[in-house]
């Protein structure tokens, strides 16, 4: 009866054994696929970079309303990727006021962050957090993602066409 239960508990252990090796095998392989993938994603986010560093510029344009304004991207991989999202659509983004000096708004998924102390001003279009589309229209001071900066435009005129209220705008390559 001993050698019974000793002979069970073997073949237990063997086949926890086996599921294991299985499993260390499938997460292995997982693994560098995914490391694959991410680095051929960051690849092309280094090749659009570098397509800006050649001299062309990365620009977008936000509507709001009637209003298209134009934003020159800045040179990092979080305003390379927001361009490759917007190759395949416009997206929009409904914001809301926060503090009286930005309009902040989910944009539905992450970009890749590149996080730097700054002060922004009126005009700059902020990452903030991976996740949060941002447009100041006054100044602060933060550990923010720099995406941009709205080309021609006072203050005055930005409060005006950003209103008070929510609003809602769309992100586009197109003007």
């Amino acid at each position: 009866m001993q050698k019974k239960v000793i002979k069970n508990i073997i073949i237990i252990i063997l086949i926890l054994f086996i599921i294991l090796v299985a499993f260390y095998i499938f997460m292995k392989k997982y693994f560098e696929i995914n490391k694959q993938k991410n680095a051929n994603y960051q690849e092309n986010i280094n090749e659009i970079v570098n397509d800006k560093k050649k001299g062309e510029e990365m620009n977008l344009y936000i509507k709001i309303g009637d209003k298209s304004l134009k934003v020159l991207l800045e040179n990092n991989s979080s305003a390379a990727a927001l361009q490759e999202k917007l190759k395949q659509n416009d997206i929009t983004v409904l914001m809301e006021d926060y503090a009286n000096f930005e309009k902040v708004g989910e944009l539905g998924f992450t970009l890749p962050r590149n996080d730097k102390y700054i002060k922004t001003e009126p005009g700059d279009i902020i990452l903030y957090q991976g996740n949060l589309l941002t447009i100041y229209y006054d100044t602060n001071s933060w550990t923010f993602t720099k995406l941009g900066k709205i080309e021609n435009i006072t203050q005055e005129e930005l409060k005006s066409i950003l209103g008070s209220a929510n609003v809602e705008v769309t992100l586009s390559l197109n003007n």
